[in-house]
């Protein structure tokens, strides 16, 4: 096998030209069969099989620098770097990550995890290196559904003005994780129709760079070539901003993509290559529907069917079913998503509903400020998105939709740790960066039943910015006694005794139900509190446990910093009350990848070390007490 040659860096630069193919070949087939076990990214993967080899056969890495958009693409990357053997711990606690880390390999030349910033960042590197007078290429390589994302827009207009070469490889294979929409998309799909111009030009290109002042040559007949690229090609906004542009170049095309990577080194400016890719290739499951293999579970190979299926319904399917719902009843509610209609449950809505359902692509600013538009216009927009995602658009929430008072509901997917993706990936940071707005309103409910009842509550008896935060994967079972109706800022007692009070947020409501059991098992008195609304808190709930109660233990799956305990410290404080508090978070840190219950034991937020800690506290309370 060719890819057993393969051990080390650069390895790949010592094949004989003609087992580039059978390599190509043999790491789609190590990719299927390691992510039909660990999960993974893989669609985008089989498709940059070519393209990633062709740029390390090109490149001199690590001294070049590859910088990835996302960096989900990059499992070839990390096999032609020398790790190889790690992929059977994939995205596992303690292995590897399944996006580029700096802190994992020197190959990777920067962390990646969000779309549309490899260019940004590779423009840093070109500065840096003409600052320190260095010598190194510069390559970023950046997908067609990522153009969506203004701050791709920033960066290529500042490139234009780089000096020195920097290599933008744009990988078209016309699809994000949902399918790519929009003016960029349409523009790309006119490209990509004019081969025959692109034939014609490499063909003249390399005839006159083998001339003497073959370059002078070419020069000179500039203004013509670009005349006629636009006379042939209409819209070519990358050289309308002064970037060269070089393509499309067949994307599986070993002999091509080399051909044209080299000429692309010997720009002395910013230069475009627009390499077309097939999402999936090699694996026909994944070439018919990338979008289910963009992310997947372990997978059975010969039918490309998910192996753990459970019945049991997901929060996003919840949130999905609801909508529509509700939308069948109000026809002034409407959906958005930024590229992620399957993933946040909007799928049946998009197809019930066409006409009230926009997917803006990957632009989670630009959403969050066009819903607010179709708030102030009369209409009730529920943008549903990822945690990590919305961090993307904190000052078009502010500005844009808290300033104002619109009516606009934001139904955070994904809100807590997520597991196998890590640190750029995990949910843990929006309870603190939400509760710091004026005028938000966050809840978080307990379980399926009252995600329900949050939506119908937000959307016809909320008025202003509403966010509703729920966790990945199925939905918990059990509390189905417990149904209370909504009330605005009013938590919901599941048990009430006396001695210690819980006050859990959302899905830590299961734990706080098993803390309850243990610590009753213990000789404890426990009270239970959904606590509901995270801003505003119910500040009555704490004004009646502090009145027979010796602790407050509050529960949630944020960091600590700005999260719901200190918000409850703070009332304690605010008003004097003789009952002391014990906040139970995530740390103030960067959670890095793993199974969710490995890092909640991690991070000590499951239920037996919250017990222990519990227990700890109380009895370092009465200790001091006598």
């Amino acid at each position: 096998m060719i890819l057993e040659k393969i051990n080390r860096p650069n390895d790949i630069k010592k094949l004989n030209p003609i087992e580039y193919n059978k390599l190509a070949e043999e790491i789609r087939t190590f990719l299927i069969d390691k992510i039909s076990v660990t999960g993974g990214h893989l669609a985008s993967n089989l498709g940059v099989v070519e393209l990633t080899m062709a740029l390390h056969i090109v490149l001199n890495l690590p001294q070049d620098k590859l910088i990835w958009d996302v960096g989900h693409q990059a499992y070839t990357h990390k096999i032609l770097t020398g790790r190889k053997n790690q992929f059977d711990q994939l995205r596992k606690f303690g292995g590897m990550s399944g996006f580029p880390k700096r802190n994992e390999s020197n190959y990777d030349a920067f962390d990646t995890g969000h779309s549309s910033t490899s260019i940004s960042a590779g423009l840093g590197y070109v500065e840096a290196r003409n600052v320190l007078h260095e010598h190194y290429n510069v390559v970023s390589v950046i997908g067609d559904g990522a153009l969506t994302g203004g701050m791709a827009y920033e960066a290529l207009n500042n490139a234009a003005q780089v000096k020195g070469n920097f290599i933008i490889v744009l990988n078209d294979n016309n699809m994000s994780i949902s399918e790519n929409v929009g003016g960029v998309s349409k523009m790309l799909s006119e490209v990509r129709a004019s081969n025959s111009y692109y034939d014609f030009k490499e063909s003249i290109a390399n005839t006159l760079y083998k001339l003497p002042k073959g370059e002078h040559i070419v020069e000179r007949v500039k203004q013509t070539k670009t005349n006629l690229k636009k006379f042939i090609i209409p819209n070519q906004i990358f050289e309308s901003i002064g970037l060269t542009y070089l393509g499309p170049v067949d994307g599986h095309d070993i002999d091509k993509l080399i051909k044209v990577f080299k000429v692309a080194k010997r720009i002395d400016h910013a230069v475009v290559v627009h390499v077309v890719t097939q999402k999936g290739r090699g694996y026909k499951p994944a070439e018919r529907n990338p979008g289910k293999f963009h992310g997947i579970a372990p997978f059975d190979i010969k039918t490309g069917e998910v192996l753990a299926h459970s019945d049991k319904k997901t929060y996003s399917q919840v949130f999905g079913d609801t909508m529509c719902k509700l939308a069948k009843q109000d026809k002034t509610i409407t959906g958005i998503t930024a590229a992620m209609s399957d993933g946040t449950g909007f799928a049946k809505f998009a197809k019930w509903y066409p006409e009230r359902f926009f997917d803006v692509g990957i632009a989670e600013a630009h959403a969050v400020t066009f819903a607010a538009g179709l708030a102030a216009g009369g209409l009730k927009p529920v943008f549903a998105v990822y945690s990590s995602f919305l961090q993307r658009a904190y000052d078009q929430i502010l500005h844009d939709v808290c300033i104002q008072q619109l009516h606009v509901v934001f139904a955070i997917d994904r809100a807590g740790l997520v597991g196998s993706d890590g640190e750029t990936h995990q949910g843990i940071f929006d309870l603190s960066f939400l509760s710091s707005i004026p005028n938000m309103t966050i809840f978080a409910p307990k379980n399926a039943w009252e995600l329900e009842q949050a939506l119908e509550f937000g959307l016809e008896k909320q008025c202003g910015p509403f966010a509703i935060r729920y966790p990945r994967g199925v939905v918990e079972d059990g509390f189905e006694e417990f149904k209370t109706p909504i009330v605005y800022r009013a938590s919901e007692i599941l048990y009430w005794e006396c001695q210690i009070a819980l006050f859990a947020v959302g899905n830590m409501v299961t734990v706080a139900d098993n803390v309850r059991k243990q610590l009753k098992e213990n000789g404890y008195s426990v009270t239970l509190i959904n606590a509901r609304f995270v801003k505003p808190i119910d500040e009555n709930m704490i004004y009646r446990c502090q009145a027979n109660h010796d602790l407050i233990v509050t529960l949630e799956e944020n960091v600590q910093s700005g999260g719901y305990g200190e918000m409850v410290c703070q009332n304690v404080c605010e008003h004097a009350y003789d009952i002391k508090v014990q906040t139970i978070s995530l740390p103030d840190e960067y959670i890095e990848h793993g199974s969710v219950d490995i890092l909640k034991s991690e991070a000590g937020i499951d239920a037996d070390t919250v017990v222990e800690r519990i227990i700890s506290f109380y009895e370092s309370i009465k200790r001091n007490e006598e």
